[in-house]
């Protein structure tokens, strides 16, 4: 009898350890290579004011240390303006986009990720070009059509709208 027991014990420690490896592997392989899941959604300029807004007006806890007081800049020379694009999130039917508007008019794409019940072709141009292109699937209803987008950098931020499907299937 006690055989049996180790045997059960070892089997099924056996099937605890497979099944957290592959719920490892899962979450690797479904990751966007910027540590966050490809399902989870970005937060627009919005929703981070807000959570920000939130942040501030609700003291730290006993655990947290109390936040730094920027220090007062002492330099005599101008600020030089970022090199770096600014990166948005910008949202659409079939998912949402993160990307850099570049100083020269051109955009690029960082990252994607689908909406639920969909999934984004493989065929996307991600630039830096004057357009973006990508395409949103449904995943499993034939009778709802793929959404091309075109996204492009404006005055006012990023923003995607519907392209013609050029595709000839």
């Amino acid at each position: 009898m006690r055989k049996w027991r180790n045997a059960v014990v070892t089997a099924a420690w056996v099937a605890v350890g497979t099944a957290a490896g592959a719920l490892g592997a899962w979450q690797l392989a479904s990751s966007d290579g910027a540590g966050g899941a490809a399902h989870s959604r970005p937060l627009d300029e919005a929703a981070v004011r807000r959570a920000l807004a939130a942040s501030s007006t609700n003291p730290p806890s006993s655990s947290q240390a109390p936040p730094r007081e920027p220090s007062p800049e002492r330099s005599t020379t101008p600020p030089r303006p970022d090199p770096s694009p600014e990166r948005s999130t910008v949202r659409f039917t079939g998912g949402a986009a993160t990307v850099e508007c570049r100083a020269d008019g051109t955009i690029r794409l960082i990252s994607w990720s689908p909406a639920d019940g969909f999934h984004i072709d493989d065929d996307v141009e991600r630039g830096p070009a004057a357009v973006a292109r990508l395409e949103a699937e449904p995943g499993d209803d034939d009778e709802q059509d793929d959404l091309p987008y075109e996204i492009r950098c404006t005055p006012d931020g990023p923003r995607a709208k519907v392209a013609p499907d050029t595709d000839d299937d």
